[in-house]
């Protein structure tokens, strides 16, 4: 990779800071189309519905009449054409690994290091080849560890693989290890400060990479204030890899220069203007799993100001919203169709409603409120049983 590491803050100065960021849109989205229509069955049926051939599509400006693939509609997709959907472009046994994610989907990972493009999120975050780092996603089928882990030894860190839960055992590893970074959902990173504080002891953290979840500014504040550890954002999925992050300004996402990004009016699917709420819609050429006008369910605007870390593309002004029935709990998305697999064939419940909530902690709750059918009796083993499903069935 050129200039890899050439600036302070710029993990490649030469592909993050063109001179020209919309010639570089231009010539990805072509090529992301062919690339798409030659290798994914999913990509070829929705071009020939709209009656666009691949060679029709010249530029960003060119996608506009390509329908737009919801993220929702992925679970339909693999379920009628096993494993992928017909969305990948090379065969499954060239893969490095599989995973499961809630809805549920299956997602690839190819062959290429760091294949979700998370490098510049973790430089551009002030990880160093010297740091250690607590990595607390799942590294249990879903993705969300071994997006962060990748990036992370891509940089050269020593990565210490958390996983999920476990906060006393992650404290002891990250003391012991000399921890100085952390990367996970903005919560957990509290709660492992609190908990920490409580039995008389402090963590090493000095930076934290945080994703998966919103990072009001209260709790910015307060981790960094209070805890004294610098706290950057990134944003990414496990279809897309990284879609934007944070540099030194923390004012936005940065794009990844290696997408096409478009924001779209939900309901509409036309260009949000500057600041207009909009679906975050990602095209790539990526040699695995192209994507063309995907929607991520995710809402976000545009921010064209100039930013004074001298990346020239534009920023995303956060996460604002979704779209779509999926909500995200702790890092992962619960589907309502999920619930239904798990509790809607039980003769003993008459319905059930899911409410996600703030805790104290300022975590996410998942409450699911049961009303037992007539005549039936939801005892502890009972409402126990049913508890496990559901943990099984949403996977947080």
């Amino acid at each position: 990779m050129s200039g890899v590491h050439g600036g302070p803050l710029l993990y490649d100065p030469d592909r993050e800071a063109p001179a020209d960021w919309g010639a570089v849109q231009d010539r990805l989205a072509p090529l992301a189309v062919r690339y798409g229509a030659w290798r994914s069955s999913e990509i070829r049926r929705r071009l020939a519905r709209a009656g666009i051939s691949p060679e029709d599509v010249r530029d960003v400006a060119g996608l506009a009449g390509i329908p737009v693939l919801a993220k929702d509609d992925l679970p339909a997709l693999q379920a009628a054409d096993p494993p992928f959907g017909g969305m990948l472009a090379v065969p499954p046994g060239t893969l490095r690994r599989v995973y499961r994610s809630p809805g549920p989907i299956n997602d690839p990972e190819g062959r290429r290091d760091d294949f979700w493009r998370m490098a510049p999120a973790v430089w551009a975050a002030g990880f160093r080849p010297d740091d250690v780092v607590l990595n607390t996603f799942s590294y249990h089928l879903t993705p969300g560890g071994m997006m962060l882990d990748s990036g992370l030894r891509a940089v050269g860190c020593a990565v210490i693989p958390g996983g999920v839960g476990n906060t006393a055992a992650q404290i002891d590893v990250a003391r012991a290890a000399g921890a100085t970074g952390y990367t996970g959902t903005p919560q957990f990173l509290l709660t492992l400060l609190e908990r920490a504080r409580e039995t008389g002891r402090k963590l090493p953290f000095r930076r934290a990479l945080v994703t998966g979840a919103p990072l009001p500014p209260p709790l910015r504040e307060l981790l960094q204030g209070e805890f004294g550890v610098d706290v950057y954002q990134a944003y990414g999925t496990a279809d897309a890899g990284t879609i934007g992050h944070e540099c030194e300004a923390k004012d936005g996402w940065h794009v990844s220069i290696e997408i096409v990004v478009e924001v779209l009016v939900p309901g509409e699917d036309r260009p949000a203007a500057d600041g207009e709420a909009g679906q975050v819609v990602v095209t790539s050429p990526n040699e695995v799993y192209p994507l063309v006008r995907f929607g991520t369910g995710d809402l976000s605007a545009w921010n064209r100001e100039p930013c004074r870390c001298g990346r020239t593309g534009p920023r995303l002004a956060g996460f604002l919203g979704r779209v779509g029935e999926g909500v995200k709990v702790r890092g992962m998305f619960v589907h309502p169709r999920e619930l239904a697999a798990a509790l809607g064939g039980d003769r003993a419940v008459a319905g059930y409603q899911a409410v996600v909530s703030e805790g104290a902690d300022g975590g996410d709750v998942l409450t699911v409120r049961v009303e037992a059918a007539p005549g039936a009796v939801l005892g502890a083993g009972e409402v126990a049983a049913l508890g496990a499903r559901i943990r099984e069935a949403v996977k947080v």
